[in-house]
């Protein structure tokens, strides 16, 4: 994945709480072998609605999504995740996100910023007013920050996080890091045991 330091851009408001995986991107679209053109299916049933909010100009290229509260809900799906970031999303603000919803974004690069209740509802009131308001999310201070909205919050972030995104480190690279030891234990395993490969 792409090292995520910094997501500046325009956001979507999103004004809906306990939005589920199955919304995020309905099961229809989970035949896909490929992790990408999940896009188009992003917010699926809603889009048919024309005065949904991602069908709206004035939010086209937004970079942020803010969301009510408890977003992610529903199943375990990385579809969800795959979606948000295929439609162009690179950081997703909410006062409460999912556990697995939040582990999936991060192993993406996908940042998930999470804000208190006041700070939530705040933005989807000021994102919502002015379209061409710029958010801010700094992943190595983990602030977030609308200064034309007078915004200006904090949000957590484990370290071990932190430093994935900041490197963009997947899982894959994560492992490659110890190549070296790897194969040395390669070289000596015992031969009864099955061949990784």
């Amino acid at each position: 994945m792409e090292p995520r330091r910094v997501v500046s851009g325009t956001a979507v408001p999103l004004d809906r709480s306990d939005v589920d995986t199955d919304q995020i991107i309905p099961a229809q679209w989970l035949k896909r072998v490929e992790r990408t053109g999940f896009g188009a299916g992003l917010f699926a049933a809603w889009r048919d609605d024309p005065t949904f909010v991602l069908n709206q100009p004035c939010y086209a290229g937004a970079t942020v999504l803010v969301a009510g509260p408890n977003f992610g809900t529903g199943s375990s799906r990385e579809h969800a995740v795959w979606a948000l970031e295929d439609h162009g999303f690179q950081a997703v603000v909410s006062p409460r996100f999912a556990d697995i919803f939040r582990t999936n974004c991060t192993k993406v690069g996908l940042v998930p910023v999470e804000v208190d209740a006041g700070t939530g509802a705040a933005l989807l009131r000021a994102v919502a007013a002015d379209p061409g308001l710029v958010l801010t999310v700094d992943i190595a201070r983990r602030t977030l920050s609308a200064p034309g909205a007078g915004i200006q919050a904090d949000f957590p972030l484990d370290d071990f996080t932190r430093h994935r995104l900041l490197e963009g480190l997947d899982d894959v690279d994560l492992t490659l890091r110890h190549a070296e030891a790897i194969d040395a234990y390669e070289r000596i395993r015992p031969v009864w045991l099955p061949v990784s490969r």
